[in-house]
């Protein structure tokens, strides 16, 4: 009996010895992680363009980014060195191959990239948006939608269908009716194209008209055509000219950049918002050649991330320039870590909350752009 509880002692103790080493080894290993977040080199991947991201001379010298990303680091004790690229997209594909720890940059969040890695919650939310020029409004500007390449083909298309109108009526009519209709085809057909003409605007002078049936049924057929055609144009050329008449050049939606041409940066999600759009656009390799665009006339508008526009008109002092108020395309800035590691994220998010609530981070933005904005 008392071999039995001896061994049955002797097991629990044991088990118990088992569960302690466990329990020491976990938190070894833990305080260990920790240890190595400290003492580690973490790789930063930077990506991005001013006002987030500020490079001299191949080096990070600021931005709000790198600003907001370098005051968690230091409040964690963090070393890290940088690593510029010149596009997200390769450094996230880096960060993909569990070559950075993290990517620091205006990076959007999108349900895509969720798929491939992991973001903080945003520390700034942005949207695409739209910079026109503030011309002086004259009366070339109020005109000059009128004499649009679609306008002109519209014209010309026009002008064909009445010379095939005043080609049947002539053919129908020309010997039935020789003394308003001469066999002179070059006169004829253009007699052909008056009734025509007259007949589409119900003027009705009275001095031509078909006495053939078959000329009376081009007639009336013209007629019902007519009237559905001219009310169209009628309706587009007026409403281009009420378009044209407001006194202002600026452009405040994307409705109005329809089949006008907009440049913006190459591999930018505004390029395809464009596109969606019907807009033509001009792709850029930065932000600085689409608004030389602008300034040029080549474009009538440059669209992309609001904040970027926001600091470039900041320091725009020679241009009359209008960024409008409307935004599309909502969406947040954050930092980017590889999918399956987490030794980050949390504490880099309750850092973000941690500078939000201080009103650090809304210093550093205020800093960049304009308060108002």
């Amino acid at each position: 009996m008392i071999s039995s509880r001896f061994l049955i002692d002797k097991n629990k103790i044991f088990l118990f010895l088992i569960f302690v080493l466990t329990t020491f080894n976990f938190v070894h290993a833990q305080e260990n992680k920790v240890d190595t977040l400290k003492t580690k080199i973490l790789k930063i991947g930077v990506a991005g363009n001013e006002p987030f991201v500020f490079t001299t001379d191949g080096d990070v010298s600021g931005g709000i980014a790198i600003e907001i990303w370098e005051d968690i680091a230091l409040e964690e004790n963090w070393d890290y060195e940088y690593q510029i690229f010149d596009s997200a997209d390769k450094a996230l594909r880096k960060l993909g191959r569990n070559d950075l720890d993290i990517v620091v940059g205006p990076l959007s969040i999108t349900s895509n990239r969720l798929e491939r890695m992991q973001f903080s919650q945003p520390f700034y939310n942005s949207s695409l948006a739209i910079v026109s020029r503030e011309d002086d409004f004259s009366l070339w500007n109020a005109i000059k939608p009128l004499f649009s390449i679609k306008l002109i083909l519209a014209v010309a298309v026009f002008l064909f269908i009445l010379a095939i109108v005043g080609t049947l009526l002539w053919l129908a009519e020309r010997n039935k009716s020789p003394d308003q209709f001469p066999h002179d085809p070059i006169n004829g057909i253009a007699t052909g194209m008056w009734l025509a003409i007259v007949t589409m605007s119900t003027t009705g002078y009275g001095d031509k008209a078909p006495i053939t049936v078959s000329g009376r049924i081009i007639a009336g057929a013209w007629m019902v055509i007519s009237i559905i055609s001219a009310t169209s144009m009628v309706a587009g050329i007026a409403s281009t000219l009420t378009l044209s008449s407001l006194g202002t050049t600026t452009i405040t939606n994307i409705e109005q950049l329809s089949d006008r041409k907009a440049a913006t940066v190459q591999g930018s999600p505004s390029e395809n918002f464009l596109r969606e759009n019907k807009v033509k656009v001009s792709n850029v390799a930065s932000l600085d050649d689409a608004f030389d665009q602008l300034k040029s006339n080549d474009v009538d508008a440059v669209v992309y991330d609001r904040p970027q526009l926001l600091y470039h008109l900041k320091n725009e002092t020679e241009n009359q320039l209008h960024l409008a108020k409307a935004e599309y395309y909502k969406q947040g800035y954050g930092f980017a870590f590889p999918k399956n590691d987490n030794r980050f994220i949390y504490r880099v998010n309750r850092a973000l909350l941690e500078h939000a609530e201080k009103q650090e981070t809304v210093r550093i933005i205020d800093y960049y752009l304009d308060k108002d904005e």
